[in-house]
């Protein structure tokens, strides 16, 4: 028997057509699980007001150089793209709900390490753990949110893991408002701690009780988070689950999908908005703000109000709309910060001048000082355009797109892109900048986001409506 016949063995996992299932635990079994990504976007916000606290309070032993503060910021990135390898094994051998309670694990390790540094190796290597947590969170929780939701309601809390990575970037940033770096460390365990407790009380998935012929346990899962299993389909019982091949590479309905999701992930990072993200504070204070926490908190409302926004609409809007309209956005942003550079730094000494948002020759009252806020503006309107699409859509099509035979390897190979792009985007970025000039590295991210636009119109399906089975079906051509 082929996978694809397997997983037609599998019920049609939809709400009956005479009505929306009652049940409410659903969204509480989704917030569980977007915990993870919380605590992941507080890992990921976490660098920003770290760096420069660990600068002016650290014992020498920790103070980082620019350097080591580089790879401060960069290396979780590496310990995600490991996490999401992990993270496409163990969701299909351990399951998706243990998965998500064994990545706590790493989490709270790697802040505890943090918090008890005696070197800069201490500090690398708790921030690498957190980074391996990330990679399996990151992959994880969208997969049990969508095989959990139902179809009106998958797109809402599907986008609810971005809005909590914002939601976790934004608290990092609050919090080193007032916390030095250990303190924020240790703030960093309690969302991870509160997910493992509340996760305990959630169910399996359905859809994987079915690939392990737990029967009687997928139903009453069902009746847990949708309140009822009255009119499910249930077709013929017994098929074995079968993993994945690289023959399955050849049929539409893996490659598809695969190629799209690949993509996506390529195209969120290469907008740049990591680059951004990674290094908030250190922008705003080579900006002269006066308070570069209050402007990196700026950012980060901006993020999950439009995040959240886009949660709210996106089962009405659908996914390729949105995806469209943010990209567009990035376009005019991100080409409106380029020309701020070119028209402020546009002299052969700045060629290497990385700092962001204010010219170096500006002095009170010079015209340039005006057209710093040519720069705020784009910013601003980036990240707003960002979290209305391609922050939060990428994650929920790669958790609805894969049929459920290939879903831990395709998803793993998807995470893995994500991270791996998001290392070298952190990480490169100044260079680029310096062989570009800023104007030229902000120009060319306005023209991959080009390209993000011209992807959504010719390749991305409109899931919206549809249950992960009329979705797969579609890409088989069936």
């Amino acid at each position: 028997m082929s996978p694809e016949d397997a997983e037609e063995t599998l019920p049609l996992l939809r709400p009956p057509a005479a009505s929306v299932p009652r049940g409410r635990r659903v969204f509480l079994a989704a917030f569980a699980a977007a915990l993870g990504p919380l605590s992941f976007g507080f890992a990921l916000g976490y660098s920003s007001p770290a760096i420069p606290s660990l600068r002016r309070t650290a014992p020498p032993a920790l103070r980082l150089g620019d350097s080591a503060a580089s790879w401060f910021g960069a290396i979780v990135t590496l310990g995600a793209a490991a996490g999401g390898v992990l993270g496409g094994w163990l969701v299909d051998r351990a399951g998706r709900k243990l998965s998500l309670l064994l990545c706590t694990v790493p989490f709270v390790t790697g802040f505890a390490v943090i918090t008890a540094a005696q070197d800069v190796w201490m500090l690398l290597g708790g921030r690498l753990l957190t980074g391996l947590a990330c990679g399996v969170a990151s992959l994880v929780a969208p997969v049990y949110i969508s095989e959990i939701a139902y179809p009106a309601v998958r797109g809402l809390l599907g986008s609810c893991v971005q809005l909590m990575v914002v939601t976790g970037i934004l608290l990092a940033y609050a919090a080193g408002w007032v916390l030095e770096w250990r303190w924020l460390a240790v703030l960093g365990c309690v969302p991870p701690t509160f997910m493992l407790l509340l996760m305990c009380w959630m169910p399996e998935t359905p859809r994987f009780l079915l690939t392990q012929h737990q029967h009687q346990e997928a139903m009453a899962a069902l009746r847990f988070l949708w309140g009822s299993e009255e009119g499910w389909e249930e077709p013929p019982v017994g098929a074995e689950h079968q993993g994945f091949r690289l023959a399955m590479l050849r049929r539409p309905g893996v490659y598809k999908p695969l190629v799209i999701g690949i993509s996506l992930m390529a195209f969120q990072q290469l907008s740049g908005v990591n680059a951004i993200m990674f290094y908030a504070n250190t922008i705003f204070e080579e900006a002269k703000f006066k308070d570069s926490s209050l402007a990196s908190v700026t950012v980060g409302i901006i993020q999950v109000l439009f995040t959240a926004v886009a949660a709210l609409i996106m089962d009405r809007a659908g996914r390729r709309l949105l995806l469209a309209l943010s990209g567009v956005i990035m376009v005019f942003s991100m080409s409106a910060f380029g020309t701020y550079f070119k028209l402020t730094q546009s002299g052969p000494s700045n060629s290497s001048h990385v700092g962001l948002l204010v010219p170096i020759s500006a002095e009170p009252g010079d015209v340039h000082v005006g057209l710093a806020w040519l720069a705020v503006g784009s910013m601003c309107l980036f990240i707003a355009g960002f979290a209305v699409g391609w922050g939060p859509i990428p994650w929920l099509l790669m958790s609805e797109i894969f049929p459920l035979h290939v879903k831990g390897v395709a998803t793993g190979v998807c995470v893995l892109t994500n991270w791996f792009m998001a290392f070298l985007v952190t990480k490169e970025f100044s260079s680029v900048m310096e062989i570009l000039r800023p104007y030229g590295a902000f120009w060319l991210t306005a023209a991959f986001c080009v390209l993000s636009v011209l992807f959504t119109v010719t390749s991305v399906p409109e899931t919206k409506g549809r249950t992960l089975e009329q979705i797969t079906a579609r890409f088989e051509g069936r």
